[in-house]
């Protein structure tokens, strides 16, 4: 029971999910006015090309042998489809979330662009981060500077997301999936590049 309780919180909080929350947490969040159309359409083009378009690729991937799970347990494994994943979110940022319509969301996509890129070079090195832990910490940093940035109460989600990142460490540790090196480097790898993009829009 154990067991698939934490293979559970694995998946449900899979780091594919985590650039569509960032975009519907700013669409609830923000005072700003942003028409219902352009917000579906930013959410179905986010749901397109970092949920569906992904697993279609690792489906592709697997049926010609380069990868085994879609967790992505080695470093070898992680090579191609993380230069894949830069690929994607750089289209997302020449086309989806570009910095002259909501520049929160540029920065945040820009964000996620430089931890799959650090993390990318951390596996040429072979050298493994939690991809979990890369991109929960990533969101988190971005929803605290939505709170701050619109001076709104978001004590709520903070907890919430302290309680899930605790949750993602221990079920990656449990399972045997990373070491506490590569929690603590992914959990580092998600947070410093959204600290440091929030001079340009906070």
């Amino acid at each position: 029971m154990k067991d698939f309780i934490l293979k559970s919180i694995s998946f449900v909080f899979h780091p594919l999910i985590m650039p569509l929350l960032g975009v519907m947490f700013y669409f609830h969040k923000t005072p700003r006015y942003i028409p219902e159309p352009v917000q579906n359409t930013k959410i179905f083009s986010v749901v397109i090309l970092t949920i569906i378009l992904p697993i279609l690729l690792f489906f592709l991937l697997r049926t010609i042998n380069k990868v085994d799970t879609i967790y992505l347990k080695t470093t070898k494994e992680r090579v191609i489809p993380l230069f894949i994943n830069c690929i994607i979110i750089t289209l997302i940022l020449l086309r989806v979330m570009t910095p002259d319509e909501i520049v929160e969301l540029y920065f945040f996509f820009l964000g996620i662009l430089c931890s799959t890129l650090a993390c990318f070079i951390l596996a040429l090195f072979k050298v493994k981060a939690s991809i979990h832990m890369i991109a929960a910490s990533g969101f988190f940093m971005f929803a605290v500077a939505i709170g701050i940035n619109y001076q709104i109460n978001i004590n709520g989600t903070i907890a919430l997301m302290m309680i899930i990142l605790g949750a993602i460490a221990t079920s990656r540790l449990h399972l045997k999936a990373h070491t506490n090196q590569e929690l603590l480097i992914g959990l580092f790898t998600g947070l410093f590049p959204q600290l440091a993009f929030l001079n340009y829009w906070l």
